[in-house]
Order: structure tokens, then sequence, then C-alpha cells
């Protein structure tokens, strides 16, 4: 069936953000979910040690899909503006160049990691108790790191091209398909985290053919193309690569917030509560993809509205979609809050059995790390309209601050005054003092306009 044209120029903000949000919402959930069921399956079929020893493996994963999406995000503003002005050949080099590049990244790591299992799992920070199921999980792991890279580039260029329903399906697809094999693999066939790892990789290959079928056949306007061959070429290739590195680079900070979160994470539980503190952290990390990827559609679903609209000057409509995004932000981040502070023992309970003492240790913590959703959902998407008009500057600074500068001071400051409750609270102090520094930075912003148009 035909794809509706969407305008991005002239069509409502209201209504081309709802167009584009919905979809993406749902077909980035239906992402989180595959990485959410694998926990569930894994927390009943394996114990609290499965869970634990995925979420060892997880922060290799963030920090990958963070580079797919700086390579899409980079790739799709760039695309933005080209067909803005006319120039859809450019355009469309533009996303081949960009699948290309993260192939060529993709397939020298998932043989590093398939060679050296034991090492990567050291790494990663792996217990000796661990060991055994963390390599067991990376070796039948790795292949999904590619088709995760050729997914986070492909959805960008879906969307632009205005099929977001179909990306959504390939994210859903995607899940559907994983939800079948974790059960299949992990309980009638009985392979553990190994199982979890086989039903990843073939679900993401599943969502990256439909993706890469609709690039290479369907397409309108980013159908992909022959790329030129010699010097020039070659030249070009890397400096408008290093172009889209440069825009997305933001993005690739989002997602290492959540691997140094993760990662981080990991050694301070371990520290101070054990194998069974890095279980019930691993089971609030099975949700937190939930709240990232809500930010994320957030910023995704405005970037090639605000990209278009800045690259025709029409500067009133990129205001009103970043009041969107924000509004967005607002609604989601309570609900998420509310779920987490609420209903901890219900969200942990699909997990684990409430009388596990990794469980007990989750529901006691997750009231406190929900506490900073609205601010962490917020700064998304903060980040991603600096992102979309080309500021890259400001973008980068903000993901620094919540990803590093404010993260990692409070993971080692925090439990040594609260304790335990502390290392919960990590987040939600290093998400709430990146907003009190973009709200300042706004309202400088807003004061300088203010004084140049009285000048003017």
């Amino acid at each position: 069936m035909k794809q509706k044209t969407i305008e991005w120029g002239t069509e409502k903000i209201s209504v081309l953000f709802g167009q584009v949000f919905f979809p993406t919402l749902l077909g980035m959930l239906g992402v989180s979910a595959v990485t959410t069921i694998d926990g569930i399956f894994i927390g009943h079929g394996v114990g609290s040690d499965g869970i634990a020893a995925v979420n060892i493996c997880v922060p290799l994963l963030m920090v990958l899909t963070g580079f797919g999406l700086m390579v899409g995000m980079g790739s799709s503003i760039t695309a933005s503006l080209c067909l803005s002005r006319g120039r859809a050949r450019m355009a469309r080099v533009n996303v081949t160049q960009a699948l290309l590049f993260v192939t060529a990244v993709a397939l020298p790591l998932v043989g590093a990691v398939m060679l050296f299992p034991e090492g990567t799992a050291y790494w990663l920070g792996s217990s000796e108790r661990l060991l055994p199921m963390v390599v067991d999980y990376l070796v039948w792991f790795a292949p999904s790191m590619l088709f995760t890279l050729w997914t986070a580039v492909a959805m960008f260029a879906l969307r632009l091209d205005g099929a977001p329903k179909l990306a959504m399906w390939c994210n859903l697809l995607a899940a559907f398909v994983n939800v079948v094999l974790d059960w299949l693999f992990i309980f009638p066939f009985g392979w553990g985290v190994r199982g979890a790892a086989f039903a990843t990789s073939i679900s993401c290959l599943t969502g990256t053919c439909i993706a890469a079928g609709y690039l290479t056949f369907r397409a309108r306007h980013l159908r992909l193309c022959r790329l030129r061959f010699g010097k020039k070429a070659f030249a070009f290739f890397g400096r408008n690569i290093g172009s889209q590195c440069r825009l997305g680079f933001s993005a690739l900070l989002g997602e290492a917030t959540m691997a140094t979160l993760m990662f981080v994470g990991n050694h301070v539980f371990m520290q101070y509560l054990g194998d069974d503190g890095v279980g019930a952290f691993g089971v609030s990390c099975y949700y937190l993809p939930f709240v990232f990827m809500i930010g994320n559609a957030i910023a995704q679903s405005a970037q090639p509205i605000i990209s278009f609209n800045a690259g025709i000057g029409k500067t009133e409509r990129v205001h009103a979609t970043l009041g969107a995004s924000l509004t967005a932000a607002l609604m989601c981040g309570t609900v998420a809050t509310a779920a987490f502070v609420l209903f901890p023992k219900q969200l942990v309970g699909l997990f684990l059995n409430p009388g596990d003492i990794a469980a007990r240790i989750a529901i006691e913590g997750f009231p406190y790390i929900g506490a900073g959703f609205i601010f962490f959902i917020a700064n998304l998407a903060v980040v991603g309209y600096y992102q979309s008009i080309g500021k890259v500057l400001p973008a980068t600074c903000f993901a620094m601050l919540r990803g590093f500068m404010f993260l990692i001071p409070s993971f080692i400051l925090l439990p040594r005054a609260l304790g335990a409750v502390g290392i919960w609270l990590a987040l939600p102090l290093s998400e709430i003092l990146t907003a009190v520094v973009i709200a300042a930075v706004f309202r400088i912003g807003r004061r300088h306009s203010m004084r140049h148009s009285a000048v003017s």
C-alpha cells in the first residue's frame, strides 16, 4: 500500500508531530520489549544470576546502539537538509554511506567479541561466578550487534522517507519474533541465557531485513544508491561521515549515559551489595530502556520536522515543535515516574519472586530511581532539539553533563553519604542537575535574544 506523503514544511505541527511520534513510540517500545522479555524469561527460567549476567553485557549493546544512533541521526539531519533544498540524490548518498560505514565498523567488533568472549566478559565487569553465563550470552549475542547498527540507521531513513508506520512494524515484528523464540529456546529447549541471546540475534535480523528491503526497492526519496569509487569519492566519504558523526555525536552520548549508568552501577552495586545487588539493579535496567526509548522517540519524531523547517528558515515552526516535544516529555515522564513509585512490587515481580533477596533490594530502590524520569526524558528531548538545528556544542555539553560530569560523581559520592539508597538516587540527581543547567542556558539565551531585538 502506498505511503501517505508527509508535508514537513506546511502541515500543522501538532498533527505532524503526532503522525510521527505515535508510531515511532510504539516501534521503540517494541525494541525495548525485546530486552525486557529476555529478562522476564531469564528471571523465571534461569534466575537472578541470569539477569545479572545479561546486565553485565548490556553496556556493550548500549554503546553500539549509541554509535548507530549517532550515525543515523547525523545522516537524517544532513538528508533532511538536502531534501529541503531539492537535492534528492545527495540525500540518498548520505543514507547509503551511513549504512556502509556502520557495517564496516560492526564486522571487526563482532569478530573480536566472538573470538575473545572471556576477555570481553572480564572487561565488562563479570565476576567468576557469573563468567560462564556472561560468555555464553556474548558468543550468541554478538551477531545481533551488526543488525542493531543497521536498524538504528535505517529507522531514521524510513521516518524521513515518510514511512514511520513501517519503521514501527519493523520493530514490533522483531519484538514478536523475540517473544516466541525466547520462550522456545529458554523453556522447551533449555538453552538458558544462550537461548535468549540467539533469540535476540534472530529477531534483530528480522527487523533489519524488512528495513533493508524497503530502502533497496520501495523508498520514494531515500532509496539506496550505487556509490562512486576513487580518491575523490573516498575523500568525500570521509568528510561526509565525519559531518554526520559530528551532528549526531550527542546521540552517542545519550546511549553512553545508559552504558555508563549500567557499567558503573554494576560495579557500585557489586561493591556494596554483591551479586544480589547487581541482580536487583539488572531488573531496573530492563525497564530503563523503556524510559530512554520514550525520550528517544520524542527527539527522533521532532528531528525531521525541526531539521526540514530550519533548512527553509521557518523558525516559528521549529519553536512550535520544541514546545510539542517538551509537552510530550512532561506527560510521558509523569506516567513513568508514577509507575515506579506506585507499583514497584508488581514491576519487579514480572522478573523475580518477590521473596528473593535481589527482588527485595529492587522493590526498595525503584521509587528512588523513578523520581528522575521526568527530567531524564525532558533532557533527551532538549538534546535532540539542539542536534536537529545543527548546534552541536550545546547538544554535546548537555549530553556530557548528564552522562558523565554529573552521573559518575553521583555514583561515587551518594552511596558514601546515604548507603544503598544513594546508588539508586545517582541517576535522578544527575538528570535534575542537568535540567537546571539547561533551564539556565535557555533563560540566558532568551534574555540575549530580547536585548538583540531591542537594539535592532
